[in-house]
């Protein structure tokens, strides 16, 4: 199964994953939306940046789901999973600020990042416009030609 994740540029998330400083993508989230119970050991993960095309690709070697986040479970989470799944020792402000609120985390441990020689387009149709998460079967499925 294909995945496309939608990331932020300003966060340098495919530079971080193509690196090996990243090697978990997260997702914080206050009801369980896709990827959750979604994705699966085995499914490919594209990397699109905002606005661009997509470049990078990841295997999916392990899945972890939380469930019932508080405050506390949130930083503890945040500190564990920092440095691998943001590529950084610092905590900015902004992801905590990011993850307040948040009911369910999923840690999708990725293995075997790979840069896509001719970067693509993807057509978001039927997925949503504000869509940062696409289960999308054969990524042939939504590329634009």
């Amino acid at each position: 199964m294909d995945h496309v994740a939608i990331v932020s540029k300003s966060w340098k998330v495919v530079e971080a994953i193509l690196s090996g400083q990243k090697s978990i993508e997260s997702r914080w989230l206050v009801h369980k939306t896709i990827p959750w119970d979604r994705i699966n050991t085995g499914d490919i993960v594209y990397f699109k940046e905002t606005g661009g095309l997509v470049r990078a690709k990841a295997d999916v070697v392990k899945v972890e789901q939380i469930e019932n986040l508080t405050p506390k479970k949130i930083n503890q989470l945040i500190e564990k999973y920092n440095k691998l799944g943001l590529g950084t020792e610092n905590i900015i402000e902004e992801i905590k600020t990011y993850c307040k609120g948040k009911n369910y985390a999923i840690f999708i441990h990725l293995q075997n990042p790979k840069a896509i020689q001719k970067p693509f387009k993807i057509d978001k149709t039927g997925y949503g416009n504000m869509s940062a998460w696409m289960r999308v079967g054969d990524i042939r499925n939504v590329v634009v030609e």
